[in-house]
């Protein structure tokens, strides 16, 4: 019987076009989306856009638009990601301008401002806009954000709304203790523990209308705006409803947020996201769901990134690559393979296009799409008719997705496809059939038997050559060719 499986990735900004950072995150997401189907769960799989705060606000203004058209704009072409990508037909596209989610976002402040976590105050702070974060000194690196070292730092002194993060320390690090599988990989487990451990710091949560008015008003008062974290983080349970669809069910589980988000019990989401957002996922958006009385995410699953010659992509470097090119030349499942396959789950890793087209090559047009034109024009040329026996995702299969793997997984169905082609090579069933017609149609049998294991191993990593080979084990005919060869 399948579980209720609930998966969401970070919103990226709106602020630029979409780049393959977030494309290997939305891929590596779909492909669990799609396996947990596979596995008969019902799946709720978000993605969306965070469309707030002032980098969006100054970008308008550079191009002389309003906000929302600017945000109605970007929000379109990260949107349609879906269907260049192939994503998840059910993919559910939440915006932070949604009228239901800004409202979500108003009654999540007021549950905290009633736990006694949301005080007024005098501040003075580094600011990276890049980030859209406050800074320590420790965290500089010659006065500037490692992470957008193009970008000058500022120094903020006004009066906001604060956060009290402080007061989570604790709660947060026996919210650790109890769940030593809380953050994958380790490595970035370790990362947050030893962050919180070294006391936390309220952290504001509001901005002056007058200096920055794009953003969700405050409750009661209007003359501030929420910080766009605090605002962008709520989307993971208003996508469900909240607080609307737990409230008109009363918790039961018939409703949108219990079976999906979980119960304190039993939390139930899995999140998502880069690894320069650990401490926004796996401490501040945590400590705010305690406050709030909402259950915790499940598990948080961070990715490194995509370098470029070993440098982090950027505008200004001029490095930036557009997997929307790359689909229109070489197919959306060539892409979805390669950032399955060749980029590290867990650690960062260089992208060029030599690498991938050499991997296109090597692994798609010599491998999975030459084992099975061979072996279904064997089959469709001898008349084989195979009776299809339905079997179960090989166990180290799913033991590598499990634990998000992609690469892993992707390497077993690759082994599949050498094995079945060194097999085919030594066998010479074409010339065994003309010898002995029965024992050359079981070995072609056997080939395509394993064709069909191998296109349901890659249904939810490259759905639309899988659906291809499929059909044509159904039809027992040799397919057009899947992956043409490029030079």
């Amino acid at each position: 019987m399948g579980k209720y499986f609930y998966l969401t990735t970070t919103l990226p900004y709106v602020n630029a076009e979409p780049h393959i950072g977030f494309a290997l995150e939305i891929v590596h997401a779909d492909i669990l989306a799609r396996y947990h189907v596979l596995l008969g769960d019902e799946v709720f799989f978000n993605t969306g856009t965070d469309e707030h705060g002032i980098k969006i606000y100054r970008k308008a203004q550079e191009e002389g638009k309003d906000p929302q058209a600017y945000t109605d704009k970007y929000a379109g072409k990260f949107r349609s990601l879906k269907e260049k990508l192939n994503l998840y037909p059910d993919l559910h596209f939440i915006r932070t301008t949604d009228p239901h989610h800004k409202s979500a976002a108003q009654e999540f402040w007021r549950r905290c401002k009633a736990s006694g976590d949301i005080e007024r105050k005098l501040y003075k702070t580094k600011y990276c806009i890049g980030c859209e974060l406050e800074k320590t000194d420790s965290e500089l690196v010659d006065g500037k954000c490692p992470i957008h070292p193009n970008l000058e730092v500022e120094v903020r002194e006004e009066e906001n709304y604060f956060f009290r993060f402080s007061k989570y320390q604790k709660p947060l690090l026996d919210m650790y203790m109890r769940r030593p599988d809380f953050v994958v990989p380790d490595f970035r487990f370790n990362e947050i523990k030893k962050f919180v451990e070294a006391g936390l710091e309220d952290f504001s949560i509001s901005r002056l209308k007058s200096k920055m008015p794009w953003g969700v008003p405050v409750p009661d008062d209007p003359e501030h705006v929420m910080y766009v974290w605090f605002d962008a983080l709520i989307n993971y349970t208003s996508t469900l409803g909240w607080p609307s669809s737990a409230k008109a069910s009363e918790g039961k589980p018939d409703d949108l947020f219990t079976k999906f988000w979980g119960t304190k019990e039993h939390p139930n989401a899995i999140q998502m996201a880069g690894k320069d957002q650990i401490r926004q996922q796996a401490a501040m958006w945590q400590a705010m769901l305690m406050s709030a009385e909402l259950p915790p995410t499940k598990q948080i699953v961070i990715h490194g990134f995509i370098t470029v010659g070993g440098e982090k992509m950027s505008k200004s470097l001029g490095n930036v690559i557009d997997p929307i090119a790359i689909v229109d030349e070489y197919g959306a499942d060539a892409l979805r393979y390669y950032l399955a396959r060749h980029v590290h789950p867990f650690e960062d890793s260089d992208f060029t296009m030599g690498k991938f087209k050499e991997a296109y090559n090597a692994d798609l047009a010599n491998g999975v799409g030459n084992v099975v034109a061979r072996v279904m024009q064997l089959s469709e040329a001898n008349g084989v008719v195979t009776v299809i026996t339905d079997r179960r995702l090989p166990a180290s299969f799913t033991d590598f997705l499990n634990r998000y793997d992609m690469g892993e997984a992707c390497g077993f169905v690759q082994d599949s496809v050498r094995r079945l082609d060194q097999k085919i090579n030594e066998e010479e069933s074409f010339k065994v059939i003309k010898k002995d017609v029965d024992i050359g149609k079981v070995m072609i049998q056997f080939y395509v038997q394993e064709i069909r294991r191998i296109a349901q191993m890659l249904a939810p990593i490259m759905p639309a050559a899988s659906k291809s080979i499929l059909n044509a084990v159904k039809q027992n005919k040799k397919p057009e060719n899947l992956f043409p060869r490029k030079e």
